[in-house]
């Protein structure tokens, strides 16, 4: 599929008959980067909301789309609202949504903040371009994980207003010292929250997104808003990544495979305390060789968190995870799954 890196098409208020019937038919009907603008009462402030920057995680512009052809009809939005729907070509590839980016394409969230002139990186320019130029108060960039678990933020930063707006979508909020290349990563003098809203085809997850964005849509201030409860702030999550080359496969039991074995109820635990002992995969003869785990410095701190026990890989202490997936792909290209510290890491 051939793709204009600089294409980008903007569309202000749009009628019924530019939304389509639904959220499929008005995909379909988009080429390259979509920004819609919609009119708020308050004309001097904008609010971002940002979606598909992975072409298989849907709720955002399922949420989006429920909010403009039912919510939107009846009211103003608070402001400005700027949403910018991203990955296009990758979502309506078919099977529809089950492509984080297209076929020798690369993951346009790898691709922010950098001064390559070639390919995504110009889009991903032309979507920071579209943020940055309306002066946002705040940013939220909307998501599913990788598998089946409850929604959460990440931010690089927060402060009393992100929470504020955290508790909007969630009630947890992870807070990332890891640098990817994110649009979560970027400065636009404002919070910028990313919103994992849940499993793709969750429809919890889809009221998540929707839920979040009608607060956000409704609500003149955000800070210190009413939310259903205390956001907790969870610190510096690590990667769990393959090494190049390693095979990965899921099982309920060793199977003799080359590289590394997880568990296939992995997701289960999604967000569930980890106790140490727990078994989680079986490696080949290469053992803790075939993974990396990388904390904040970069160091690479994997013999902190697992053991081995014959072929088996083990937990060597307590703490969560989050963003398991069973998803091949996406774990050998993005990564198994984060980890982050509990305050008792070594329970009785």
């Amino acid at each position: 599929m051939e793709i204009n890196y600089h294409e980008i098409s903007y569309l202000k208020d749009p009628k019924p008959l530019t939304l389509k019937a639904d959220y499929q038919q008005f995909l379909l009907s988009l080429t390259g980067v979509t920004v819609i603008d919609i009119t708020g009462v308050d004309t001097n402030k904008y609010r971002v909301i940002t979606t598909l920057l992975h072409g298989n995680e849907p709720s955002g512009l399922i949420a989006i789309h429920r909010w403009l052809t039912s919510e939107h009809e009846l009211s103003k939005p608070s402001t400005n609202l700027r949403f910018i729907i991203c990955s296009v070509e990758a979502a309506s590839l078919a099977p529809m949504f089950t492509h984080r980016y297209l076929p020798e394409g690369v993951d346009i969230n790898r691709c922010f903040g950098q001064a390559n002139k070639q390919g995504y990186y110009i889009r991903a320019q032309l979507i920071e371009k579209a943020i940055s130029e309306v002066s946002p108060e705040l940013v939220v960039d909307l998501h599913n994980t990788s598998g089946s678990g409850p929604a959460f933020g990440v931010s690089t930063h927060m402060d009393s207003l992100g929470l504020s707006l955290a508790g909007l979508f969630c009630d947890t909020v992870i807070l990332s010292g890891i640098t990817l290349g994110a649009l979560m990563e970027q400065n636009f003098n404002c919070p910028v929250l990313t919103i994992e809203c849940g499993g793709a085809f969750d429809e919890q997850a889809h009221q998540v997104a929707y839920q979040g964005i009608s607060s956000l849509a409704n609500k003149a201030c955000i800070l210190n808003s009413r939310h259903h409860a205390p956001v907790e702030i969870v610190y510096s999550p690590m990667r769990l990544t393959l090494n190049h080359g390693v095979e990965l496969s899921f099982a309920q039991h060793d199977e003799g495979n080359q590289g590394v074995t997880l568990i296939e109820n992995i997701e289960q635990f999604n967000f569930g305390s980890i106790h140490k002992g727990q078994i989680f995969a079986w490696l080949d003869n290469q053992g803790l060789a075939n993974l990396t785990l990388k904390n904040d410095a970069g160091e690479n701190v994997i013999n902190e968190y697992f053991y081995l026990s014959g072929n088996r890989l083990l937990c060597a202490k307590h703490f969560r995870i989050f963003m398991a997936t069973t998803n091949v792909d996406i774990a050998k290209t993005d990564c198994l799954f984060y980890i982050v510290d509990l305050p008792n890491s070594d329970p009785h």
